[in-house]
């Protein structure tokens, strides 16, 4: 619902008054607008569940919206940010699935490929829009930061691959990563950190969804059916947490 998550974004920020406080937004179709008016008051936004680099383009227009908004309404841009949330290791949770239901060598041989390359193909884009784009650079000129990519759902959950596989292929500039525990203690005891690991390497990423579609995996269902799933975990999150917190000031009753 686009409106409430206005007015709700609005109210935790009035409430938690913090600046270094974002609001985590989804990168739903309703959740697209809501992300400009939100940071067209000035408020910062972390978008989540994103899975495409469709979405991911969507997510950046409606962030240059946001600030273009914030801009005329006099907000100071330099205290606004925003990171696009792009999970890795559920499309190869999905997409894996789908290979092995095919079953051919050739649907074999591309598990565990699609994440990395879907995350690459995402920081492309970004490349695009905030370190060549025209739009952007008159509101960098006013101070505005760019949207970094976060690398979230970066776990990995197949033990056939190296635990480290979301966090050593995808380093790159003005990139976040927010690991796991047991991803970051992976990383910390024989994780090999050799510098930018995406950038350059959009085409063979390309290649990579070129192949899983002429195998017959239907992509645009893959991300639907991810961000629908997505949403369920996070009502459930959501309501498991207002019981919570219901639940303990009842006892202080």
């Amino acid at each position: 619902d686009t409106d409430k998550t206005i007015l709700q974004a609005i109210e935790l920020w009035k409430i938690v008054d913090r600046p270094n406080l974002l609001i985590k937004i989804p990168a739903t179709e309703p959740g697209i607008p809501a992300i400009t008016a939100v940071l067209a008051e000035g408020i910062s936004v972390n978008v989540t569940l994103i899975f495409s680099v469709e979405r991911h383009r969507a997510v950046m227009d409606a962030y240059l919206a946001g600030l273009e908004k914030a801009k005329d309404a006099g907000h100071d841009l330099s205290r606004i940010h925003s990171v696009a949330s792009f999970f890795v290791s559920r499309v190869d949770t999905e997409i894996d699935k789908r290979l092995e239901d095919i079953g051919s060598d050739e649907a074999l041989a591309l598990r565990g490929k699609a994440g990395v390359a879907n995350a690459r193909l995402a920081y492309a884009a970004y490349e695009e829009v905030f370190l060549g784009g025209e739009r952007f650079s008159p509101l960098k000129s006013a101070g505005a930061r760019v949207q970094r990519p976060l690398w979230a759902s970066t776990g990995v959950k197949n033990p056939d691959y190296s635990d480290t596989l979301y966090v050593t292929e995808l380093v790159a500039l003005n990139t976040v990563n927010t690991m796991p525990e047991k991803t970051m203690d992976a990383v910390a005891d024989h994780g090999v950190v050799s510098g930018d690991t995406v950038t350059g390497r959009a085409a063979e990423s390309q290649e990579v969804f070129d192949e899983l579609s002429a195998i017959g995996i239907d992509l645009t269902d893959v991300f639907l059916a991810l961000e629908n799933e997505g949403v369920e975990k996070f009502e459930k999150s959501w309501q498991e947490l207002l019981e919570a917190t219901q639940g303990q000031l009842d006892e202080k009753k």
